[in-house]
């Protein structure tokens, strides 16, 4: 019986403790509704990667180029690694697709892009292979300035396209100096690398090349044809490690990036950074 009322006891305190804790104090406002704890901040808004975009070079994943002639510029067409890695690059301006930049920036391809002056702001007869041009000139600039900001470097790839062959050396240097002058002001940076417009130069290109400040001379080994199709340049017709592939800014070329994308993904492959890449391969040949 005494143990039986000692129970009760402890049960009537413990009810009169908790009754005490629970009740608001006299004259005190009432307190607020539980709420829930906020999301952090990085799940309301995600945020996109950092860094560059595309694959970097592992430690000595990448054999050094061979030191160029003299002083001039290196002129190279693919990457010294056996890493299965691709790099694409595109040339000069004309059809600016927003559906492209849209790739570039949400699936953070890396593309190398060589601008070319009257294909960006439109001046002349656009390159319409493969359909019929929608978007000539549509940014102009600012279309640059999105591809800048979704991560592609902006090179130089002349003025006006001119076979430079056929140009005194005066006139490449206009060509590639006042390329590489128009970009640094319209997007804040000056171009290092140069894509002679047919892959055609001479050793007074290379001059005029590296006293306008560009570190090297890219050419390829592949071109992207409408429909994302790969032009081949090699006789067993396929992709090798290393590759530097060209597109073009033509029609419908959302689609055809889009194509090309999977078609290399499917082979294996991934989407190197090339200025990483380049950095790897040259400043070896360069220091030695």
């Amino acid at each position: 019986m005494r143990a039986r009322s000692a129970f009760a006891a402890v049960l009537a305190l413990t009810a009169a403790t908790a009754g005490t804790a629970c009740a608001p104090e006299r004259g005190a406002a009432p307190a607020a509704p539980a709420t829930r704890a906020p999301a952090p901040a990085q799940s309301r808004t995600a945020r996109p990667p950092q860094g560059p975009p595309g694959v970097l070079p592992r430690a000595g994943e990448v054999r050094p180029l061979p030191a160029p002639t003299g002083s001039l510029p290196p002129v190279i067409s693919s990457i010294p690694t056996s890493r299965k890695v691709v790099f694409l690059t595109i040339d000069d301006g004309w059809e600016q697709d927003p559906g492209f930049v849209q790739q570039v920036r949400d699936q953070r391809i890396p593309v190398t892009v060589f601008a070319m002056r009257d294909a960006v702001e439109a001046k002349g007869a656009p390159d319409q292979a493969g359909g019929t041009a929608r978007y000539v000139g549509a940014g102009k600039w600012d279309y640059f300035r999105r591809l800048r900001d979704a991560g592609a470097p902006i090179e130089s790839h002349t003025l006006t396209h001119p076979d430079l062959r056929t140009l005194s050396a005066a006139a490449q240097r206009r060509e590639i100096c006042g390329s590489a002058r128009l970009i640094g002001r319209e997007l804040g940076a000056r171009p290092t690398l140069f894509r002679p417009p047919f892959g055609s130069y001479n050793t007074d290109t290379l001059r005029a090349a590296k006293s306008c400040g560009m570190t090297a001379v890219l050419l390829w080994t592949a071109t992207v044809q409408p429909g994302g199709k790969i032009a081949y340049q090699v006789p067993d017709k396929r992709l090798r490690p290393g590759d530097i592939l060209l597109l073009h800014f033509r029609p419908d070329l959302a689609r055809d990036f889009r194509v090309l994308v999977r078609k290399i993904e499917r082979r294996g492959y991934r989407f190197g950074n090339l200025h990483a890449y380049l950095e790897a391969a040259v400043r070896p040949a360069a220091d030695g």
